[in-house]
């Protein structure tokens, strides 16, 4: 048996008090190690006499892990766990993001010019102006993180409560990585005209509109009545994020293996939202030969039960008309890309693949198969994780887009603004290329500008700026 890599995800913090002696700590480690937990840091010890105290921060692959280290620590004599801290769970504590003035307020003259009366004249200038919102109001650089929390990938619909969470990392990752301010909103409807309205009156208060999280077919609707109505960019990022990086980390993986992507066989777990961008994505550069596999197996015109996304899809992909699972059209393929669930994909069909395979198993937190498990079979391995390289992240799209969009003051985000942006992450790697650096890391300061730029100009090109 493969064991898994231990993750920050399944990081905690252990207090322990142990008797001081010679070998105790050493014991401590070793019961860790053995049930394949990994020690991260040694912080804080004190000693009190005959008393040693210590924080242990270890990384495990599952909370079945972390009872496991526990278990482990607690057959240990002497040695006593005084603190167990789940860090994923201290860390989202209170929520993680808050308001900021950007403004001193100190005196009473502050006051009057930042609030009443002399924000009475800024309103007069917008009210004589509308267009001055975009430059005098927080919409200049604000964006709005819209979910219904009905498709949060990797965890399918647990409802706009539990897809809170997922909000707020995202509007850190706006923030950090764009510089772009962002607010979650989910809504607590999963009725399609609801949201369009509810997000339509929206408008006033922001920049754009960056959709998250909202089951296919609904979210092709939405979004595509949303762009039509605001006269703000619309993006629906598990589309046309996922898109976008995705067809970057191909890009550069096809030259890694020395095939073109006219040539190449594909086959995807997964026809949602995601799966259908991408497919489109990489249709526009070229490939011809796809085959989707949903929950009810390979997706084809003879199936009645798809809805009229998958009706498209179906229409436009698998040739040769194929049907069963996706181990009856995986042999041959020459890449997998899998937007869909754990462990869908199998060692053996890896191994039936075309020679110098790539695999892009990207279902968040776990994988369609783990990476340890092919690590031998595949040429290019990707993944959703941060934890393994080539992670497929949407971060080095979205902030870089918005950032782009709203600098242009674009009205829109065009097919050309998505394909630059990818060709735009893609060709940041350059020199670095390798099977295990088909794509940025998430932390390249490169990336951000680079994307930003590049939508910019697209937009520009485009001519969906608005006037200055």
């Amino acid at each position: 048996m493969i064991r898994q890599t231990p993750s920050p995800a399944y990081s905690i913090r252990i207090r322990l008090s142990m008797v001081n002696e010679p070998g105790t700590l050493g014991r401590v480690a070793v019961a860790i190690g053995a049930v394949g937990a990994n020690i991260t840091a040694l912080d804080g010890f004190t000693v009190h006499g005959s008393v040693l105290t210590d924080d242990i921060t270890v990384y495990c692959y599952s909370v079945e892990h972390q009872a496991e280290v526990r278990h482990a620590i607690e057959q240990l004599d002497g040695v006593d766990i005084v603190e167990w801290d789940d860090r994923v769970h201290t860390l989202h504590e209170g929520g993680k993001i808050e308001v900021a003035s950007k403004s001193a307020l100190t005196d009473m003259d502050d006051l009057a010019m930042l609030y009443t009366p002399g924000v009475a004249r800024e309103c007069r200038a917008i009210a004589a102006d509308p267009a001055r919102s975009f430059t005098h109001t927080i919409r200049k650089n604000t964006v709005a993180i819209v979910s219904d929390g009905t498709a949060v990938l990797g965890l399918g619909n647990i409802g706009p409560r539990a897809a809170m969470p997922v909000m707020e990392g995202k509007a850190q990752l706006f923030k950090h990585f764009g510089g772009v301010d962002a607010f979650p909103i989910c809504i607590d409807t999963t009725d399609p005209d609801e949201i369009v309205a509810l997000v339509q009156k929206l408008e006033p208060t922001f920049g754009g509109i960056n959709l998250e999280d909202i089951a296919a077919p609904q979210a092709f609707d939405i979004e595509e009545r949303l762009a039509a109505s605001m006269d703000i960019p619309v993006f629906h990022d598990d589309q046309h994020g996922t898109a976008i990086v995705v067809v970057a980390a191909l890009i550069n993986a096809l030259k890694i293996v020395g095939k073109d992507i006219a040539d190449i066989k594909l086959v995807t777990a997964g026809v949602g939202a995601a799966g259908i961008a991408v497919m489109k994505m990489v249709m526009a550069l070229g490939a011809t030969h796809i085959i989707g596999v949903d929950h009810a197996g390979v997706v084809h015109t003879g199936r009645e039960d798809l809805d009229s996304s998958k009706r498209w899809f179906a229409e436009n992909t698998n040739p040769d008309r194929l049907e069963g699972s996706i181990t009856d059209v995986i042999a041959g393929a020459d890449v997998f890309i899998g937007l869909s669930a754990p462990n869908v994909l199998t060692v053996e069909d890896v191994r039936s693949m075309a020679p110098d395979p790539i695999v892009f198993a990207m279902a968040n937190p776990d994988p369609e198969i783990r990476p340890e498990l092919i690590k031998d079979l595949a040429a290019v391995i990707a993944t959703g994780r941060s934890d393994f390289p080539n992670q497929i992240n949407n971060v080095l799209a979205f902030p870089g887009i918005f950032r782009g969009a709203l600098d242009a003051r674009a009205r829109s985000i065009t097919e050309n603004m998505k394909l630059a942006a990818a060709h735009a992450i893609a060709d940041v790697v350059g020199d670095e290329l390798s099977p295990v650096h088909i794509i940025p890391t998430v932390f390249d300061a490169r990336v951000a500008p680079a994307v930003a730029a590049a939508a910019q100009a697209a937009a520009v090109a485009d001519g969906v700026c608005r006037e200055d």
